[in-house]
């Protein structure tokens, strides 16, 4: 799990400084446009860093949970997931706490161990 946390780390860290960022441009944002169109400005804003920030400092987020597909793709899901902020990789620890958790219930049901308390 340390290795995860490493391979995760720094597109975490980016992930939160976008977020960050974000929150200072508000301000700036909805003196320019209101509404849903400043979500969709900031959103936009976001998604376009995280995607540059995945294709050009190489940062993937699949790649250390075992996905062996196209290294554009995951460069995409990485550049969305970063671009979400901290949210994006709540979901993805919950997924990990989840996955944990179904390994450890088919361990016990194979070697009949009675579930712990």
């Amino acid at each position: 799990m340390d290795t995860l946390a490493l391979a995760l780390g720094p597109a975490f860290a980016a992930g939160f400084a976008f977020q960050q960022l974000l929150e200072l441009l508000d301000p700036l944002a909805s003196r320019i446009v209101s509404g849903d169109n400043k979500k969709i400005a900031l959103g936009s804003v976001s998604l376009i860093l995280g995607l540059l920030l995945a294709f050009g400092a190489g940062l993937r987020v699949l790649q250390p949970l075992g996905f062996a597909g196209p290294d554009w793709l995951d460069a995409i899901i990485t550049g969305v997931i970063i671009s979400a902020g901290t949210e994006g990789f709540n979901s993805i620890m919950k997924f990990l706490g989840y996955a944990k958790e179904n390994k450890k219930k088919e361990v016990r049901e194979e070697t009949g161990s009675a579930p712990a308390s």
